[in-house]
C-alpha cells in the first residue's frame, strides 16, 4: 500500500523536527511555541518561521514523518521475505528494539502512538496492508471486517511492549518476541509456528535519511 510522500526534509528541517520530537516527548504536549522550539533546535526564530509554515500543525507533521520513516526502515528489512506472518513478527520486534535503542523516540511513540496523526499514518502504510494481504491469501484467519480491530490490537500491543522496555520491566528481545507470538496466534497461526517466527533472527534494518 503506497502513501503520498512529501518532499524530503532538509538538514535544518530534520534538526527542527528532532527538537520538536524531544519537546513533545519530554513535556507530553502537542503544541510548542516558536521561542522554545528555536531554543531547543539552537536556531534563530526566523529559521523556524522559514522552515515551519504552520507551527500549529507541527505535531501532526512530526508524528506522520516518524511513522513514515519507521515504516521505511521496516520495509528494508522485509527484502526477500514474502510471508506476511514473518514480516509482522519482524516489524513488531523492530519497533520494540528501536524503543530500546532510541528511548526518546520510544517515549514519543508510546505517548502519542494512539493519537489521530500517528494512527492516520499507520492506516495508510504497511501494517494495514500486511493484515489486508494476510486476510486475502488466507494466512491470517480473521474476517475482513475485523481488520481495523486487529490493527488496533497490533498497534496497542506494540506500544505496550515499548513501554515495558522503556520502564525496564522486560528486555526488548523478550517482550518483542512474546508480543509478536501472541499477535500471530490471534491471527490464527498455530502457537508452535508463531513461537518459531517470533524468534527468528532479525534482518538488518539500516536507518533511513
Amino acid at each position: 500500500m503506497q502513501i503520498s510522500r512529501p518532499a524530503a526534509l532538509t538538514p535544518v528541517q530534520r534538526r527542527i523536527h528532532a527538537a520538536a520530537m524531544k519537546l513533545f516527548a519530554e513535556q507530553g504536549v502537542t503544541r510548542v511555541n516558536v521561542s522554545e522550539l528555536a531554543a531547543a533546535a539552537e536556531v534563530a526564530r526566523g529559521t523556524i518561521y522559514s522552515n515551519v509554515p504552520n507551527i500549529e500543525g507541527l505535531f501532526e507533521e512530526v508524528a506522520a514523518q516518524l511513522v513514515r520513516e519507521m515504516v521505511d526502515r521496516v520495509m528494508v528489512a522485509f527484502a526477500g521475505i514474502d510471508d506476511v506472518a514473518h514480516q509482522l513478527s519482524i516489524g513488531v520486534r523492530l519497533y520494540v528494539r528501536r524503543a530500546h535503542e532510541e528511548p526518546l523516540w520510544g517515549r514519543f511513540m508510546s505517548r502519542f502512538g494512539l493519537g489521530a496523526a500517528t494512527l492516520q499514518a499507520v492506516l495508510t502504510t504497511d501494517p494495514a496492508a500486511n493484515l489486508q494481504i494476510g486476510i486475502e491469501n488466507g494466512r491470517y484467519r480473521i474476517q475482513p471486517d475485523q481488520l481495523h480491530a486487529m490493527l488496533g490490537m497490533l498497534i496497542g500491543s506494540t506500544l505496550a511492549a515499548m513501554v515495558a522496555v522503556l520502564e525496564g520491566h522486560k528486555t526488548w528481545r523478550e517482550v518483542g518476541s512474546d508480543t509478536a507470538e501472541l499477535l500471530l496466534v490471534a491471527l490464527g497461526l498455530r502457537r508452535s509456528e508463531a513461537h518459531r517466527l517470533a524468534r527468528l533472527p532479525l534482518p538488518s534494518a539500516p536507518a533511513t535519511a
